[in-house]
């Protein structure tokens, strides 16, 4: 820290109380001036000698025959008033950082120029200003933040002016030519670098972000704009720099950020911050979580609606980026109606903003076809961050079916190869609203494509009774189509598919419960071994392990037994060492009872 002192005598100043000072002297003082709550008892000589205002104040106060002046206003209060006193007696006072900028407001109020006494005070702090203050990275940055309370001495004095001009030309100086103290906590990324001296180590580009972050937010914005106009700094470390003082100040808590002694300075943070945001929106820029946390925050403490705007449009360039996580936004205040646990429609809204700026892309040169690569990766991340937040909002009992399916439908087909995570989010959302329409369980159901689940989701999906059971026995053809080189199932597929959707209820079954047990129990080892004739392969193993509910196994047994029906057709050429599944013989019988009734029981021989 840099420190200037002046004056040779000793201090004589004393106290008499909180509210009285005096000088210890043999000679009487003859004037009174009175600083705020304090009276300071002088001589008038020193005073008159290096003050021109007091000199018209102590004229007018003698020609009123009084011996006390008021000063009223006065910048810096007593304590500054205290350093000026004790120069005019050649006292020795010591400048700082801390106090220089009240005693230059001081002086100034007091005239204490050079047209009363060459070397005056006004001269002397000037000196120290430009000669030791403003040389000194840490020293500008103190001088800045006392500027604060001295408006608008401090701003007519252009002492802010002058601080912030320093910094910004510091900031871009390049950093091997840094040679002044800063401040820089973060941990190295080395052992090697701790070891190493601070003379020898060249200071990183981002040297000067942390100093910044103790300015108020008015300063911070007035320094960012003299460093951007600069044109020196690049839009990443303008980035860093910005999300550095977000941490800094903006708090983590709920209650912290929107109170009532909080929520306006926190308001006029965040919309600073989004103000300073660098004019490229690209990643290189502000990153996505960064922007996503700005947003959350501009929110909940009710910004403007233009810099949420201007959120939401930087945030949907790289939203492929984002986390589900990031994507939990508060619902913004709608007025009526019941809301979602977070903000689904505005998330829609992300997705087709980045979509919109992603349709374009077209391959077409090598470069071209690079980029597209590239695109198609963004588009299938995106997929899997919107199925992810799916799952997640997926279990709020108020999101409505609408909000669900336009939020799916939102990423295109590209973006989304594997229909896992969409299958995922379908049975969440299913298990959460039991009292869905059956229109709107085929509406959901109907997001998904059943050839586009792995073999896990499909064995899942098998047996989920939550599934209306044409898509349970879409995902079995499906699966046995993937898996099996035979040919695909009999044509009775569709008609047993729109039956499946219109199942009669079934009737009472007047057996004894312990004979439909057992009866149950050698119906559903004939289930399982339709199914194990049904899928060849790994699939047939896997079959084995399955548990089908019995709607499945009534419609397994109506497609085995049409397969039956047309290989019967086809008379007994048929080897029973092919690869594909035995034929069956279905008895006339059991065919006809099938036709009038579906919930009959039957046997496979």
């Amino acid at each position: 820290m840099k420190f200037m002192k002046l004056g040779s005598k000793p201090d004589s100043f004393q106290s008499n109380g909180s509210d009285i000072r005096f000088v210890a002297s043999d000679l009487a003082t003859d004037v009174v001036v009175q600083v705020g709550e304090v009276k300071f008892y002088l001589h008038k000589f020193p005073l008159l000698s290096k003050s021109s205002k007091l000199q018209k104040l102590v004229l007018k106060a003698t020609s009123d025959g009084t011996d006390e002046i008021s000063l009223h206003d006065f910048p810096g209060g007593p304590k500054a008033f205290d350093i000026c006193a004790k120069f005019c007696y050649g006292m020795v006072v010591t400048l700082n950082p801390y106090n220089v900028v009240p005693t230059r407001c001081a002086a100034e109020y007091l005239e204490m120029t050079e047209t009363v006494e060459k070397g005056n005070l006004i001269f002397k702090i000037e000196v120290f200003l430009n000669s030791s203050i403003f040389r000194s990275w840490k020293d500008t940055i103190i001088v800045l933040q006392s500027a604060k309370n001295l408006f608008p001495w401090s701003e007519e004095l252009k002492i802010v002016g002058r601080c912030i001009d320093s910094i910004a030309a510091k900031t871009s100086v390049d950093p091997s030519n840094v040679n002044w103290s800063y401040t820089y906590s973060k941990r190295m990324n080395s052992a090697d670098e701790i070891v190493e001296t601070v003379e020898q180590r060249v200071p990183p580009k981002d040297w000067w972000i942390e100093d910044l972050c103790e300015l108020d937010v008015d300063l911070y914005k007035r320094v960012m704009v003299a460093i951007k106009s600069k044109g020196r700094m690049s839009a990443d470390l303008i980035g860093e720099a910005l999300r550095a003082y977000a941490v800094r100040w903006l708090p983590d808590r709920y209650e912290a950020l929107v109170g009532e002694d909080y929520a306006k300075r926190n308001r006029v943070l965040v919309e600073t911050i989004i103000w300073l945001l660098p004019s490229d929106k690209g990643p290189g820029g502000c990153s996505c979580r960064f922007l996503m946390k700005l947003l959350k925050v501009a929110i909940l403490v009710g910004a403007g609606e233009g810099l949420k705007e201007e959120l939401v449009n930087r945030v949907s360039i790289q939203l492929h980026k984002a986390s589900v996580k990031d994507l939990l936004l508060p619902v913004r205040s709608s007025g009526e109606g019941v809301s979602t646990n977070y903000d689904v429609e505005l998330v829609i809204e992300l997705v087709r903003s980045y979509v919109a700026r992603n349709e374009d892309v077209q391959g077409g040169d090598e470069k071209e076809m690079i980029e597209l690569s590239f695109e198609r990766e963004n588009l299938i991340a995106l997929g899997e961050l919107v199925d992810g937040f799916l799952c997640e909002v997926a279990s709020d009992p108020n999101l409505g079916i609408n909000s669900f399916v336009e939020l799916a439908t939102a990423v295109p087909e590209m973006g989304r190869p594997i229909h896992d995570g969409l299958y995922t989010a379908i049975d969440i959302y299913l298990k959460e609203h039991p009292d869905m329409m059956k229109s709107d369980k085929k509406r959901i159901c109907g997001l998904m494509e059943v050839r586009k689940l792995s073999t896990e989701a499909s064995i899942h999906a098998a047996q989920n009774d939550r599934l209306p059971l044409r898509v349970v026995v879409q995902v079995l053809f499906f699966e046995q189509q993937r898996t099996a080189t035979s040919t695909p199932l009999p044509g009775k597929l569709n008609s047993i598919l729109e039956e499946s959707d219109h199942d009669p209820p079934q009737p009472i079954d007047p057996e004894p419960i312990s004979l439909k047990v057992s009866k149950e129990e050698r119906e559903r080892s004939k289930a399982r071994n339709s199914v194990t004739s049904l899928m060849s392969g790994r699939v047939a193993n896997r079959a084995d392990r399955l548990l089908l509910p019995s709607r499945s196994r009534r419609i397994f047994d109506k497609l085995w037994i049409g397969k039956g029906e047309r290989e019967n057709g086809k008379g007994e050429s048929e080897t029973s060492g092919s690869s594909q599944s035995p034929p069956v013989s279905v008895k006339a019988g059991e065919v006809k009872s099938l036709g009038s009734s579906r919930n009959r029981r039957y046997s496979v021989s």
